[in-house]
């Protein structure tokens, strides 16, 4: 992606580019005195990942760099192709996804090209099974060692989905390798329209749907599917992906082939439908969350949230309190209002607020230009189409691509290059509402690769490919073009990123909480959907249907958190619901896989806050050991309510009960993260957190303090030290900040990290130092 380019573009080269030059014409020479009497020999097809601040600079891409290695591989005395690998060949040359190339290769060209500057790893191709949503994956799930085996795929686990419905012929609820439901579940399959019970079974065991408040609000209204069926999509999507079972040979129209299954595959889910076509209102949501509960769920996951609305007033603080009190873990989406600060939802005290990432995997179309040049770029047109050697076109007086009337000029038996405008979506449409044979759009916009939707057989590139095309295409008549679609690369660099449309903290509800918790993958993941409506589009006429399909926002990231806490919950049942967000948050990566802090897409790949991503991206085998845990007690929650001035019966709405005392009120929560706040009426402030932390692992553990202060900040850990002699010791220490305010109203941040002393354990917990908002 532009953006990705942009990053490594800052890299420090290895040598000068003078020296590379030198050498690699040097290695050119061998290379051809080498091969220049070589016969034919077996060849295989090779990936090669190269270092891009190694590519001289007499290449302007990376393109023409990796065709010239090949070309120096090849033989003078052989022919370029006689179709049976007389000689070797380049495949592909990523730019986007990875930096590197395949090719087809002997053993001993491979070895000679081990030798060439910026060759940084190789491996060879092979067939593989791809899995659906990947995230499993991405995440280092595995079934060998970890949090997999460990919970037995979160067997006996039981989820409950607050959403809209569910569509249960869908493969991903089928209950094959599913035992008895736990005796402990209260819950049932509700019968109703067009659904049931007799639809549920080991896997799906409850299905139960609430809209009187709809009828309510709205005497009269037909409720057009009166049943837990879903309509809608969203709740079969995000069911599936926190527990669906396993589904062989999915893919989204030829993207992202293999195996379907959920975070917890062996876990049970119970669908609340409160989301209808008529409406959505808090009462149901309430309504179905307390008979979660009530049914003996062990962990909720709801997609939704309510904004502008004090704790008191939001259904979801008060029924996730309930929750709570119980060991339920709530997890909950951050919500999809981007970039502004304090833009977030169910930023509640008690429950995981997730912010989504983008994945490691990217959708490819491949053009091969009539000189023999490819290019990979971007696309997710649903269809295998037939585009192949069709005339390229690119002219000036259409190509921006913008006019109707413009473009019915242009010949439509043809390949059309669109220009950069900085109005992708608009070309998309204009030209998905024509008859081009296919399209190339030179773009910067990286927001569609999170969100997909391609309708025309297109393919984006990046600026920095497109002189290729250009001139290519500029020599008119005689210019040629294929197309080929439905490719998917895995190992995409960098990821994950934090999603430009994620909301982002101070958390309006209460800003004295860093929130959000965590990221987990949310763009673009494949998982179940229900059939009776269109996922794809070819043109402007024809809709495509799909019983999986790929959609995008905190909705999808949501519940993969929700998945890693079944997950949790069945390796660590003793664990309340705070152990468990506190181990998901101090094992979270702030890294992506370049080993480099995670970017923000929403910010211009600037290094992404904790009030953007959280503690970084969820890490599951890592929070099923994460040495220390922050727990805390519902008492705890009370103390803090108690702090915020709410009044009495404000406190009783959440708490349900006057058992609760307020006499030690306490903004100071025991949180596995820091925020400290400013505003415009004091420059300097010093604000000093108290924190317990809890050895969860075997035996006796020693801690030291490292710290990365927020800039312009100072932080002071006490004691440096923390000493435990045996298993569920606790042990206290301070952490005070010292800060000034920002003028420009910036977000700093660093972190604290407990390191024990053999490095078995890292306990991270980010600090951040944001401008105050106001709160609902």
């Amino acid at each position: 992606m532009p953006k990705a380019n942009s990053w490594l573009s800052k890299k420090k080269k290895m040598w000068s580019d003078n020296k590379v030059t030198h050498l690699y014409l040097l290695l050119v020479c061998f290379m051809f005195a080498l091969h220049a009497n070589s016969v034919s020999v077996e060849r295989s097809t090779y990936i090669i990942h190269t270092d891009i601040s190694s590519m001289p600079k007499t290449f302007t891409s990376l393109q023409q760099w990796h065709s010239s290695i090949i070309d120096s591989l090849r033989p003078t005395n052989t022919p370029f192709s006689d179709g049976h690998h007389s000689s070797p060949a380049l495949a592909y040359s990523y730019e986007n996804a990875a930096h590197g190339f395949s090719a087809i290769l002997s053993q001993q060209e491979l070895e000679t090209l081990k030798k060439f500057p910026g060759f940084v790893s190789a491996y060879s191709d092979k067939n593989v099974t791809l899995d659906t949503t990947h995230t499993p994956e991405f995440l280092s799930l595995n079934v060998v060692s970890g949090l997999w085996p460990a919970s037995n795929y979160g067997e006996d686990v039981i989820v409950g989905i607050i959403d809209t419905g569910v569509w249960p012929e869908s493969d991903s609820y089928k209950d094959y390798g599913m035992k008895a439901i736990p005796a402990r579940w209260k819950g049932t399959c509700e019968s109703g329209q067009e659904f049931d019970s007799s639809l549920c079974n080991l896997k799906l065991i409850g299905a139960r749907y609430f809209n009187k408040g709809i009828v309510a609000a709205n005497p009269g209204v037909n409720i057009s599917m009166n049943s837990a069926r879903d309509t809608q999509g969203h709740g079969t999507h995000t069911s599936s992906t926190v527990a669906g079972n396993y589904v062989s040979d999915v893919s989204f129209f030829g993207y992202a082939k293999g195996t379907a299954r959920g975070l917890a595959p062996r876990a049970r889910l119970a669908m609340y439908k409160v989301i209808f076509d008529e409406g959505r209102y808090a009462s149901d949501v309430l309504a179905g969350m307390d008979q979660a509960i009530a049914d003996g769920v062990n962990v909720i996951s709801i997609s939704m949230g309510f904004d502008g609305v004090p704790l008191y007033e939001d259904p979801i603080a008060v029924a996730s309190f309930a929750a709570m009190e119980k060991g339920v873990v709530v997890s909950s989406s951050a919500g999809n209002a981007g970039p502004p600060l304090g833009t977030l939802h169910n930023g509640i005290p008690w429950v995981l607020t997730v912010a989504a990432g983008t994945i490691d995997r990217s959708f490819a179309g491949t053009i091969t230009l009539g000189n023999g040049q490819t290019i990979v770029g971007w696309t997710m047109f649903p269809a295998s189409a037939f585009v192949e050697n069709v005339p390229l076109v690119y002219n000036k007086i259409y190509s921006a691509c913008n006019s109707s009337k413009l473009l019915s000029e242009a010949p439509t038996d043809a390949i059309i290059v669109c220009e950069e405008t900085g109005f992708l979506e608009d070309q998309l449409n204009l030209i998905s509402a024509s008859n081009f044979r296919g399209a190339i759009f030179v773009s910067k916009d990286t927001e569609l690769f999170e969100l997909g939707g391609v309708s025309c057989p297109g393919v984006v590139i990046s600026p920095e490919d497109a002189p290729a095309v250009l001139n290519y295409a500029k020599i008119g008549n005689r210019s040629f073009a294929s197309i080929k679609f439905q490719q998917t690369v895995l190992g995409t660099k960098p990821a994950p990123a934090v999603a430009f449309y994620t909301s982002r903290g101070p958390s309006p509800s209460y800003p004295g909480i860093l929130k959000p918790d965590v990221m987990a993958p949310g763009s673009l993941v494949l998982a179940a959907w229900f059939p009776h409506d269109y996922t794809a589009q070819i043109g402007s006429n024809v809709l495509l249907s799909s019983d999986y399909t790929m959609i995008s926002g905190t909705s999808m990231a949501c519940p993969h958190a929700s998945g890693v806490a079944a997950l949790l919950k069945g390796a660590h049942p003793e664990w309340s619901a705070a152990a468990i967000r506190s181990a998901m948050m101090t094992t979270a990566n702030p890294l992506d896989n370049t080993l480099n802090p995670i970017r923000d897409n929403g910010l211009n790949f600037t290094i992404a806050s904790p009030l953007a991503m959280g503690a970084g991206q969820v890490d599951p085998n890592r929070a099923l050991d994460p040495g220390l845990i922050y727990d805390a007690t519902p008492q705890d929650y009370v103390n803090l309510l108690c702090a915020m001035n709410f009044t009495k019966n404000q406190i009783l709405a959440i708490t349900r009960s006057n058992s609760y005392s307020c006499s030690s009120p306490s903004a100071d929560l025991n949180y596995p993260s820091f925020i400290a706040l400013y505003n415009n009426e004091t420059a300097s402030y010093v604000q000093t957190f108290n924190r317990t932390v809890t050895n969860v692992a075997e035996g006796a553990a020693t801690y030291k303090a490292t710290v990365t202060a927020p800039k312009g900040s100072t932080v002071v850990v006490s004691p440096e030290k923390l000493v435990f002699e045996k298993k569920y010791e606790k042990q206290s220490y301070t952490l005070t900040i010292k800060y000034t305010k920002d003028d420009e109203e910036n977000v700093s941040f660093g972190a604290l990290v407990w390191i024990e002393e053999s490095g078995k354990f890292t306990v991270r917990s980010p600090i951040a130092v944001s401008p105050f908002l106001t709160s609902v």
